[in-house]
C-alpha cells in the first residue's frame, strides 16, 4: 500500500512496520523507532507502492502526535502525487504526559488515514510552514538590527532613515560569505 523513508535516518519501511488500527488508519509509534528523540526526525518521505490504487478522490493522510498532543496534519499523498517529502513540525508536548497500564509513559506518533481528499487541507502544508518561519525570523533578525539604532522621542522610537538599507546590506553580504546563514532561517 505504502512506504515511509525517514531521509538519512531508515531504510524504507513498508506497511507492516506501522500498526493497524482499522482498515483505513495506521500508527507508528516513535518510540519503538527513536525513543524520546522523535523531535529530532525533521522530515518522512512517504510513497504510494506500485501495487496499490487509491481511489482518485483519496488521499493517505499524514499525521503527527508528540505525547499529550492531538494529532496534526503534515500533508499526504494521492495517485497524481504518489510520494511527498514532508516536514514533521512536532508540537510542544501538551498537558501531562500520561502513562499506560504498564507504566510507560504515551509516546509520539505518525499517523496515516485514508481520506477523502476534498476534505483535507492543502497538500502543501509544510511549504506554508517552511515560508511562515522564514518570513518570522527575517523580520526577527531586522528588528534586532533596528533596535541597536532606536533612538526614543516622546512615545515614538526613531531610526535612521537609512536602516533598511543598512540591514539588507548586511544581510546579503552574511548570505555570501556563508552559505549555511539563510539554512538557519528556513529551520
Amino acid at each position: 500500500m505504502f512506504g515511509v523513508v525517514f531521509p538519512n535516518r531508515s531504510f524504507p519501511m513498508d506497511i507492516s512496520t506501522f500498526a493497524q488500527i482499522d482498515p483505513t488508519h495506521w500508527v507508528l509509534d516513535m518510540n519503538t523507532f527513536v525513543g524520546e528523540a522523535y523531535d529530532s526526525i525533521r522530515e518522512v518521505c512517504i510513497f504510494l507502492l506500485n501495487n496499490f490504487t487509491l481511489p482518485p478522490d483519496k488521499a493517505l493522510a499524514v499525521y503527527i502526535q508528540s505525547p499529550g498532543s492531538p494529532f496534526l496534519f503534515c500533508g499526504a499523498v494521492t495517485l497524481t502525487r504518489p510520494s511527498a517529502v514532508l516536514s514533521l513540525p512536532w508540537p510542544e508536548p501538551g498537558g501531562q504526559l500520561q502513562l499506560t497500564a504498564d507504566a510507560t509513559p504515551i509516546s509520539a506518533k505518525i499517523g496515516i488515514s485514508v481520506e477523502d481528499l476534498a476534505t483535507l487541507p492543502s497538500l502543501d502544508v509544510a511549504a506554508g510552514q517552511k515560508i511562515e518561519r522564514l518570513a518570522l525570523k527575517v523580520g526577527e533578525n531586522l528588528f534586532n538590527f533596528m533596535q541597536s539604532f532606536c533612538g526614543v522621542d516622546g512615545s515614538k522610537l526613531v531610526v535612521p532613515m537609512d536602516i533598511l538599507d543598512r540591514w539588507f546590506k548586511k544581510f546579503q553580504e552574511r548570505a555570501k560569505r556563508d552559505p549555511e546563514y539563510l539554512k538557519g532561517f528556513a529551520l
